[in-house]
């Protein structure tokens, strides 16, 4: 095979464009937030004719959270969906897993939402459901501003694309509850330490001081360990021993 045809080659092409995605994403390290953003700025960069890209969350069914964006315009689409409720991100989520517009304008399927958009100058859509965990759910946008701007090739491709950028999202956000855990944990430890060492009391008469003022306070065990380690002090009036 010549040079000429291994750069022809789409497959070899898609290939090398998800490898260089599953690098830049796994450099965010558990970072829910910087992963949605590079998902959104890598998504275009990769999809054939894509201009702008969202990620949004659908939360119960019934609201759209716009995470990460290109641009303020895709953003303000997403809240607009949410709004009108009806547009091509609310069906990939519910109903297909790919929706593709040509031309939103003169689409049927959302006349109302359809012809807000394209009073700011978009007139192509491709939505991917990106996720489904429970009653949240996920759906990666692209936006372009001319008419029938995608194809199959980028049908294809966005995709594959969607395909990794969830892995890499589920990988990031199991990487950020463990570390909240963590985190849960070392305070949960220090805030004992504290009340061992201030009443004299033992591991587990401290952690029931922790769970009784987190019971009578109707507040998490973490955050009254947190105002104790930042205070010194408990939300209670006193200490009793466990």
């Amino acid at each position: 095979m010549t040079e000429d045809q291994i750069t022809a080659d789409p497959r070899r092409h898609l290939g090398d464009a998800m490898s260089r995605v599953a690098r830049q994403l796994q450099e965010e390290h558990g970072d829910v937030e910087a992963t949605l953003q590079a998902i959104a700025a890598a998504a275009v960069a990769t999809v054939p004719h894509a201009q702008e890209c969202s990620v949004s969350y659908v939360i119960g069914h019934a609201k759209v959270e716009p995470r990460a964006s290109t641009g303020e315009l895709p953003r303000h689409l997403d809240r607009l969906q949410q709004e009108l409720e009806q547009g091509p991100c609310l069906d990939a989520i519910w109903e297909d897993a790919v929706v593709r517009v040509d031309d939103i304008g003169s689409d049927e399927r959302w006349p109302t939402f359809g012809a807000r958009a394209a009073e700011h100058g978009i007139h192509s859509m491709l939505c991917f459901q990106l996720f489904v965990a429970g009653d949240q759910l996920g759906a990666m946008n692209l936006y372009a501003r001319q008419p029938h701007a995608f194809d199959g090739e980028s049908e294809e491709i966005g995709q594959m694309f969607a395909s990794h950028a969830a892995v890499a999202l589920a990988g990031a956000e199991h990487e950020e509850h463990l570390r909240a855990g963590l985190n849960s944990r070392d305070l949960i430890g220090q805030a004992k330490g504290i009340l061992m060492e201030r009443f004299r009391l033992t591991a587990d008469q401290a952690f029931g001081v922790l769970s009784r003022v987190s019971q009578e306070k109707n507040r998490k065990l973490v955050d009254v360990a947190r105002e104790l380690t930042d205070s010194g002090a408990l939300p209670t009036r006193g200490v009793r021993r466990g």
